[in-house]
Parts: structure tokens; C-alpha cells; sequence
């Protein structure tokens, strides 16, 4: 609040029998001087910034030193401000109110009780002595010996209590000498905090940061703690520096009682056509191996205003243990490869083209360096597609120089200029094509004797067709499909053997892969076949909604010659057909989901791969996953994660990933969360493999979830994120 017109109304009648010696009214003598007072003009009652002051009744002194005293019920409005009182005392000279007895402060984010209160219109302030507070967003409250608000809505507060508990139910207390609370910006600062839980004091901070509300600010962030066998106990302590509305910064110091400490930087930046964040940790001397460590990353992304855009990423580690030693997951330290490109690329309805310069770091030592990935030193392609009419015409084209430290290196044109035929109706279509790939090379560091300008011609012709049926089913409100699909395929058999092999490998068949036209993943070899893809997929619709209840999907291919072509080290393939895949998805109740692919062989040849996933979710904070993956002579394992209340107040989480080709446990943590209706907690224990070479890693996590303002512990929640499918870290 702040100087801005009074309007004075009063109960006349109660206030000419109560002064009858000298019979006053609010249009009279102290009217005028309280409306010359505070400016009172024509429209204040429209003004948004009018205060109006309602009486119950009001006793005035006139003269040299005027005053009013208002008794009864004093209430004062201002837009979608309120504040009330029993009885209020004015003083001109001082140019405030002072209300006494049930003093009530009310907006749309605070709530205030207190004894007494002083209204300075001049400064637009508000003091309240011995008050109890409440903030309705985020149902925080909490006491004070003093509490002053002021216009721009920032509440300060000396001898302070606070919490988000209900009242009688003080769990979790923060004391301390002063905070600040920002109810626009919803931030918290306090000073000389203490934290108490269940009267037990854990925390103790000279200044101490906080959100009220979703705003970022400047400041310490909370502590993370906790422990492994390989590095020791841990402790984090981020700092999150808001440099501006489009910059921002997060330095946290990490100890590692066993390595030392480590120096982790994260800065993100956002501009009208750029994002991006930058990535940097270091760690000047790991005990444990003797040597200067750090990762570097970088992702940026720009776009431009004539449709280009542009992206760089760029990782790097100082060494091939990096990720192992303080990665912290068997997913992350698995990394192999660490990607760095630059690329630009643009997209119209007619025209795309990408342009990049690539590199990586190999960090596994394992890997020989013929093993290693080229470098692209650049690669550019450009498709085009003209349509006319039914017809379409188009041509890729690829220009690559390919580079490594060992082997054949050079450069590689590709291009495959194609014509496709659409024809069909409504659930009919029919498309042949055909195409002519060319593709030529100029190597260098071959060996003695082999070609360095090799080239290849080959044509391409297609058939792709299939039907799209529908029927409602006898229960009402859901409609079948049934769409088959069929893709003829004809490739001559061109030579390629003495060609090089710089990015091109057999991929595993899939339902994509099965309706490919060449077998091979890469320009290096186009596969000789012919072939005839066959494959039906049926769904279930929910009409109402468009929810898809079920689809399945069956399909194979049937080779009609043997397949010549070969990538080294691989022999022709003779066999008729290829392994038959299926897949199913299945809402089968509303709250069970049903994934399971597969794909297997005839004859004896048996299943190749199997994955299976079942979810049951009853309710928010019930999940039960139960998963099954299979891979022929590679891997067999099985997963079983879960989220699930034992007690009114209590959760059991765990996941157990289990090899049974290796009959071992792969990860396993279990954990309990503590849910009060101001508080968390959750205690998680983990062991996992924590290295490419089998070594196993255990730790223990406790966190502790104070509801509206922080959390103290580990970061258990990200643990469960990542290993439980569905669960949702928000303590409800």
C-alpha cells in the first residue's frame, strides 16, 4: 500500500449520539481534512489504488492536533488487499493507523493474525507485532515477534518460526533471527536458522536460501550426502547462481572421502535463437589413482531465421575409467565412445540437407584402434523430392571423407535418384519405385595392390502395397484393423568386395528393418536380394477417446536367391526366410499395460530374441513392473521394480535385476519412503555393477523430504526415477 486516496465511511448515527456536544458527520470537517489529507479526488472509488476505510463508529478531536479513534469493527480495503481490526487510532502528523485488538491481514498469498499492527499510508507499509502468518500457496505459516509486509508484497519477519506442517503438528521447525519471504517472487532468505526436527536440531545455517513458489534465485542450495564402496562418503553442496533471466549457474564442491574433491560446474544460457548448457568437472588429484581428472561437455543449439539450424556437442574425460570411478550407474560407466559433432541442417517441403564435422573419444581400452569409429572430416547430404501428380521423384545424395589413424582412409559419393508411383484408394495404396544407386571412392592408405577409385552401379525396384480394413466390434464403441502389408524387393548382385567398410553394419531385423529395401545399415554395401516382405498388423480403437487398447504385429520375409553380397569376416546367406518377428501392446485392463516382442526362427532354430514388459498401476503410488529381456548366446535377464504402500504412511521401492545367463544380480536396491503430511522420508540401499571388467559397488541413502522447502540427504529420488518405470519422486 502507499499514499493513495482514503475514503472515510462511517456510521453517522452512532457517531452524532456518541458526540452530541460537537455532532460531526463523515461529510463534514474531518471528512475534508482527511480527504485534503490523503488527495481524495474525483473517480477514487474507481482507482484500483483507492484504500477504503470502513468504521463500526468514530470519535474525532478537532484543532491544532487533530485525531480519530474508531471502535466497533475497523476494515480496510485496497484492490485485493484487506486488513481488519477491532479498533484502529489515526494520527494525521504521523500520517498512519494503528489498529489494536483481533488484528487481521489478508491478500491472495498471505494470511496474518496479530495483536496490534501501524498502517503507514505514506510508505505503503504495514508492521505487525507478535503475529502468526500463513502463505495459502504453498501452506507454509509459521509466527513472529514482528512482521512487517510492504507494497511490493515482501513480508520480513524478526524472532521467526516457520514451517508447512498444520497447525498442532509442528514435525519440522525452522528458528531463527530474521526471514524475508517474497510472495511475488516466491523466495525465502533467512538468517541465523536453525532446523528442527521433532524438536531435535540437525541444521544449523548463518543464511540459508529457500522457494516459496517455482522462482529461481540465487543462493546455497541443500546438501547431498552419501556413500559408496569405491569412492567413500560424499558430500555435495550446490550453489545455484542466477545470473540473469536467460543465465543461469550451478557450482557445486563434491568430497569424496576417498578420492579428494572434486569441483563439478554446470552453466546454461538461453537466447532468442540459441540454448545450451556447458559442463565441467574436475577433480586436481584422485587419491585413490594418483592423477588429475575431469569431464567437459557441450550442447548448443542454434536456430536461424532462415530455417537452418545448427548444433554442437562436444565430451570429453580425461580417461577410460572416468565414468567407472564417479559416473555412479552400470549405464553410464558402460559408455564406450564419447560423440562430438558440429552439424547444420535445414528442411523445407522439398529440400533437406545436414552438414557436420565428427570425432570421438574412445574410452574403452578394450576396443583396437581398427576397431575405433572414422571421423566424418565433414559428411553433407541433400535429399530433394519433387512431386507430380501421383508420381514422385527424388535423389539423396552423400559426399563423407572418412579419416582414422589406422586403415583405409577417403572419401565417399553416393547418390539415388528414384522414382515412385502412389497410387490407391481409401484403404488401398500401391507404390512401386525404382531407383539407380551409384556410389565411388577415393581411398588412400590402402594396401599394396587394391583399387583406390572403386565405384558401384546398382538399380533398385520396389513394390510396397497393403490394405487398411476396419470393423466394429459387437461391444460398443471400439473398431478392429486389419492391415496387411506386403514389399517385393529385387537387387542384382553387384561386386563388392574390394570396397572399404567405413560405417555400414548388419543390423538386427525388427518390424522396421523388415520393410527396408537394402539389409544392410550403411553406403558401403547394398545387400543383392530377392525378396518378398510380408507382414499384418491388427489394433483395437477405443472410437470415443482414440486410445489404441491393442495392436499386434506379425511379419517375415521370404528371400526367393541366395544373398552374395557380405560384409568381411561374414559368409553368402542361403537360407529361405528370415526369423518370423512379432509384437504386441496391450492396454488389458485400465490399469495394466502389456509389452512383449519376439522373434524366432523355424526348424530348430528356435527363439533369437524375446522382451517382455508388464506394468500394473492401480493408483498413483502403486506400481508393480515386471520385465524379461533374451538375446540368443548375449544375455537373459530379468527385471522386477516396484513402488507400493505397506502401512497408511508407508512405501516399500526396491528393484532386482537379475542375469540368468551369468547367474548374477546386476542391481538391486530397496528402499522405504515415510510420508507425514509435512514431511518425507526415504532410505534406500543399493549394490550394482559398477564397472565394464564386473566390479561391484554398495551404497546407502537417506533423505529426508521437509514438504515446501527442501530436501537434506542423498538424492534418493533420482535413484527411483531411474530404476522404477512410472514412479514419480513428488512426495503426494
Amino acid at each position: 500500500m502507499s499514499a493513495k486516496p482514503l475514503i472515510l465511511a462511517c456510521s453517522l448515527l452512532a457517531f452524532a449520539q456518541a458526540q452530541a456536544d460537537d455532532p460531526l458527520s463523515c461529510g463534514t470537517s474531518l471528512g475534508e481534512r482527511l480527504a485534503e489529507d490523503f488527495r481524495l479526488g474525483d473517480g477514487a472509488l474507481d482507482n484500483p489504488d483507492t484504500v477504503v476505510l470502513e468504521a463500526g463508529s468514530v470519535e474525532a478531536q478537532l484543532g491544532d492536533d487533530p485525531t480519530a479513534r474508531m471502535s466497533g469493527g475497523v476494515l480496510l480495503r485496497k484492490d485485493d488487499k484487506l486488513a481488519g481490526a477491532d479498533s484502529a487510532y489515526y494520527d494525521p502528523d504521523q500520517r498512519a493507523l494503528f489498529l489494536e485488538g483481533g488484528v487481521r491481514y489478508e491478500d491472495p498469498g498471505t494470511q496474518i493474525r496479530s495483536r496490534s499492527a501501524e498502517f503507514g499510508y505514506d510508505m505503503g507499509r504495514i508492521r505487525f507485532e507478535g503475529a502468526d502468518f500463513s502463505l495459502g500457496s504453498s501452506n507454509s505459516r509459521g509466527a513472529a515477534d514482528s512482521l512487517e509486509i510492504n507494497e511490493a508484497g515482501t513480508l520480513t519477519l524478526t524472532g521467526v518460526e516457520y514451517t508447512t506442517c498444520p497447525p498442532g503438528s509442528e514435525d519440522w521447525l525452522l528458528q531463527g533471527k530474521s526471514i524475508e519471504l517474497d510472495t511475488r517472487e516466491g523466495i525465502g532468505t533467512a538468517k541465523g536458522m536453525r532446523l528442527r526436527f521433532f524438536d531435535v536440531p540437525i541444521l544449523y545455517l548463518p543464511y540459508i536460501s529457500f522457494p516459496i513458489g517455482d522462482a529461481r534465485k540465487s543462493g546455497v542450495l541443500t546438501p547431498e550426502i552419501g556413500s559408496s564402496g569405491r569412492s567413500g562418503n560424499e558430500i555435495r553442496v550446490p550453489y545455484y547462481w542466477n545470473i540473469a533471466p536467460n543465465y543461469d549457474a550451478t557450482i557445486t564442491p563434491r568430497l569424496l572421502t576417498s578420492r579428494g574433491l572434486q569441483l563439478e560446474t554446470q552453466f546454461r544460457y538461453l537466447t532468442l535463437r540459441n540454448e545450451g548448457t556447458i559442463t565441467a568437472d574436475y577433480l586436481p588429484d584422485d587419491d585413490e589413482v594418483n592423477r588429475t581428472r575431469h569431464q567437459m561437455r557441450l550442447t548448443h543449439r542454434t536456430l536461424f531465421d532462415n530455417g537452418w539450424r545448427s548444433r554442437i556437442n562436444f565430451r570429453e574425460v580425461s580417461d577410460s575409467q572416468y565414468f567407472e570411478d564417479l559416473g555412479g550407474s552400470l549405464s553410464i560407466s558402460s559408455i564406450t565412445h564419447l560423440d562430438r559433432h558440429v552439424s547444420f541442417d535445414y528442411f523445407s517441403d522439398r529440400v533437406s540437407m545436414f552438414a557436420q564435422v565428427q570425432d570421438y573419444q574412445t574410452i574403452d581400452d578394450t576396443i583396437a584402434p581398427s576397431d575405433e569409429p572414422y571421423r566424418r572430416l565433414p559428411q553433407v547430404l541433400v535429399n530433394a523430392n519433387l512431386p507430380l501428380g501421383p508420381m514422385r521423384f527424388g535423389v539423396d545424395t552423400e559426399l563423407v571423407n572418412f579419416d582414422r589413424d589406422t586403415g583405409a582412409t577417403g572419401w565417399r559419393f553416393n547418390a539415388a535418384p528414384s522414382v515412385e508411383l502412389a497410387l490407391g484408394r481409401p484403404g488401398l495404396f500401391f507404390k512401386p519405385a525404382v531407383s539407380v544407386d551409384y556410389t565411388t571412392y577415393e581411398l588412400s592408405d590402402t594396401l599394396p595392390g587394391e583399387d583406390t577409385t572403386p565405384e558401384r552401379t546398382v538399380p533398385i525396384s520396389s513394390v510396397d502395397t497393403g490394405l487398411i480394413l476396419e470393423r466394429t466390434m459387437a461391444n460398443a464403441g471400439r473398431i478392429q484393423t486389419l492391415e496387411p502389408r506386403l514389399l517385393y524387393v529385387h537387387i542384382p548382385f553387384r561386386d563388392q568386395n574390394n570396397f572399404p567398410v567405413f560405417d555400414t553394419i548388419t543390423p538386427d531385423i525388427n518390424l522396421v528393418q523388415l520393410y527396408r529395401k537394402n539389409r544392410f545399415l550403411g553406403i558401403d554395401r547394398i545387400g543383392d536380394t530377392d525378396q518378398l516382405s510380408v507382414g499384418v498388423t491388427s489394433r483395437v480403437l477405443d472410437v470415443g477417446t482414440g486410445r489404441e487398447l491393442l495392436s499386434a504385429t506379425v511379419g517375415q520375409t521370404r528371400y526367393f536367391s541366395d544373398r552374395i553380397v557380405t560384409l568381411p569376416g561374414t559368409s553368402a546367406a542361403t537360407f529361405e526366410t528370415s526369423d518370423y518377428i512379432a509384437q504386441v501392446r496391450v492396454l488389458l485392463l485400465e490399469n495394466v499395460n502389456f509389452d512383449f516382442g519376439h522373434q524366432w526362427g523355424t526348424g530348430e532354430n528356435g527363439t533369437t530374441k524375446s522382451e517382455a514388459r508388464l506394468q500394473y498401476s492401480p493408483s498413483q503410488n502403486k506400481i508393480l513392473n515386471l520385465a524379461y529381456r533374451f538375446r540368443r548366446d548375449s544375455l537373459e535377464q530379468g527385471d522386477l521394480s516396484w513402488s507400493w504402500p505397506v502401512a497408511k504412511q508407508w512405501n516399500f521401492v526396491g528393484r532386482y535385476n537379475f542375469s540368468f545367463r551369468d547367474q548374477e544380480v546386476l542391481e538391486q536396491f530397496f528402499g522405504l519412503e515415510y510420508e507425514s503430511c509435512c514431511w518425507g522420508l526415504r532410505l534406500v540401499s543399493r549394490r550394482h555393477i559398477s564397472t565394464r571388467d564386473g566390479t561391484r559397488d554398495s551404497s546407502f541413502g537417506l533423505q529426508l523430504v521437509l514438504k515446501g522447502m527442501t530436501s537434506v540427504g542423498t538424492a534418493a529420488d533420482k535413484l527411483l526415477e531411474r530404476g522404477i518405470l512410472g514412479y514419480s519422486a513428488d512426495l503426494r
